[in-house]
């Protein structure tokens, strides 16, 4: 039933935005200053707080900072990880495939959006810094933080292989096509076919070798659900050892945890029977519209007039949405009384898609967090671009990535690692640079050089053979003293990138 409302009121909004669309309204009479997490922009001004007084101000900074990192991580460990794993299992995923697929969708579509708007505001540094920047951050920091918390732990050699080496294969034409100083159209399509044509690959391993399939897609399915079992018992038994002192303080915390916990099931649908609640329920059918409809103001201005069965009758977009979505709230409410019997895949969809929705909005709140804290300290901007800018595109792939290890697929988060990133460089960067070339076509989209750039490369390209040679000597496990290593790696590329940016400007 949920489905069901939730799907016409789907059909109701495309009815009238594109069926009644109005040519009538300008778009310079609405605001162009959009706030999503598709813009620059955020939920709140962070810099008004300076007007005050400054300690004051980085004390404020501080509680916003500590509270966005506390979303971030519920929002990682509590539905993230579950619903990745549950759709997963629906879905009959190996590892290697929900990797490939709901990871890196999950953790890359915001910078898909960051790296077109780079290069169509005419900054293509800036996108392929990003991009790659983001990737060292991901290949060393955050690989090296899964194999500090979960090692040791084994991975697959085929995938394993298979992963880095398309990576790093990526990472090398990428850079052979820097070094021309010149990109055209169909160098930019091979971009996107290359992961396109990696997903088929990773689909054909896993499910297209006659018996294997069988056996592979029922242990997958078997070892999720198992591994499902294992996260739920291991944490009643953490609940079970806590002593008085961690009730108490769990108690104390409860003053920040129940708004936060409460937010978030108002809009992430809890897709199990067990966990259903009509209230919330209703609530998710009246928010998550006006919550994806946030999400996609970038391209559409919740002011966007709708024309209303009558020429003459206009009413803002998120009227419209806001009036038929708490509509269809208030009949769910009315007439579902009884919890589903199973759990519902698109419920299970709606869930990864709101969770992916906080991720992506927090962790852009906390980059105009610590980028404000940054001016207020009088930090230099080579300092705020290596560090706010590098994290602000990967925080969201470090807390989800060490979530799903956590939660019991270190091999899942593993793989994460290295196909999130690829869908950065191949889909994200790909798609802008398609656009871009095919504005000019049949010339070339040209690329600056800068040594900051060419540092960037060798660094990724280290972090990825390092992984393929030490993993692969350690008969494809992995050692937790690569983890530091790695760690140690990403703090000598921002010492050298540091030092770049500062002296060559």
């Amino acid at each position: 039933m949920a489905f069901t409302l939730i799907s016409l009121l789907l059909f109701t909004l495309f009815f009238f935005f594109f069926i009644f669309p109005s040519s009538h309204f300008p778009s310079s009479h609405f605001p162009s200053n959009r706030r999503s997490l598709l813009s620059n922009e955020g939920i709140f001004n962070y810099h008004s707080l300076f007007n005050t007084n400054p300690s004051l101000s980085l004390s404020s900074l501080s509680l916003f900072l500590l509270l966005h990192f506390h979303i971030l991580i519920t929002t990682a460990h509590r539905h993230f990880s579950i619903v990745t794993t549950n759709l997963a299992s629906h879905l009959r995923l190996s590892p290697s495939m929900a990797a490939v697929t709901l990871l890196s969708l999950g953790n890359g579509a915001p910078d898909v959006f960051s790296s077109l708007a780079a290069l169509r505001s005419g900054q293509p540094r800036t996108g392929l810094g990003a991009i790659l920047s983001a990737g060292a951050f991901v290949s060393a920091l955050v690989v090296g933080f899964v194999a500090i918390y979960a090692a040791p732990f084994s991975v697959d050699p085929a995938p394993f292989i298979r992963d880095v080496l398309f990576y790093l294969t990526s990472a090398l034409f990428l850079f052979y096509v820097y070094l021309s100083a010149e990109i055209f159209l169909w160098q930019a399509i091979g971009f996107v076919g290359f992961y396109v044509f990696f997903v088929g690959f990773v689909f054909y391993m896993d499910l297209g070798i006659g018996d294997r399939r069988v056996k592979i897609g029922n242990e997958s399915f078997s070892d999720l659900e198992q591994q499902k079992e294992l996260v739920t018992s291991h944490q009643e038994q953490v609940k079970r050892r806590s002593s008085r002192f961690r009730r108490a303080f769990e108690l104390i915390s409860k003053l920040w945890e129940v708004p936060v916990s409460t937010l978030l099931k108002l809009t992430i649908p809890q897709p199990a029977p067990s966990q259903w609640s009509r209230f919330y329920a209703s609530a998710n059918i009246a928010l998550c519209p006006l919550a994806l409809l946030y999400a996609c103001n970038s391209f559409m201005s919740f002011s966007h007039p709708i024309v209303f069965l009558l020429p003459n009758t206009h009413f803002p977009l998120w009227a419209v949405v806001l009036t038929t979505s708490f509509s269809l709230a208030f009949l769910h409410f009315i007439i579902e009384k009884e919890p589903p019997k199973t759990e519902q895949l698109p419920v299970v969809v709606t869930a990864f898609v709101m969770s992916v929705f906080w991720i992506s909005t927090t962790a852009g709140e906390l980059v105009n967090c610590l980028e404000a804290i940054g001016i207020l300290l009088k930090l230099p901007p080579a300092i705020l671009g290596l560090t706010v800018l590098a994290w602000g595109n990967s925080v969201g792939d470090l807390v989800a990535d060490v979530a799903v290890a956590k939660a019991g697929h270190p091999a899942m988060a593993m793989a994460g690692c290295f196909a999130g990133p690829m869908f950065n460089m191949l889909v994200g960067l790909g798609s802008a640079l398609v656009i871009q070339t095919a504005d000019i076509y049949p010339r070339a989209y040209e690329l600056n050089f800068h040594v900051g750039i060419v540092i960037a490369f060798v660094f990724l390209i280290l972090s990825l053979m390092g992984s393929l040679l030490v993993i692969t000597w350690c008969r494809f496990r992995v050692p937790r003293f690569w983890g530091f290593c790695l760690v140690g790696l990403y703090i000598a590329f921002m010492a050298v990138s540091l030092l770049i940016a500062m002296f060559s400007g």
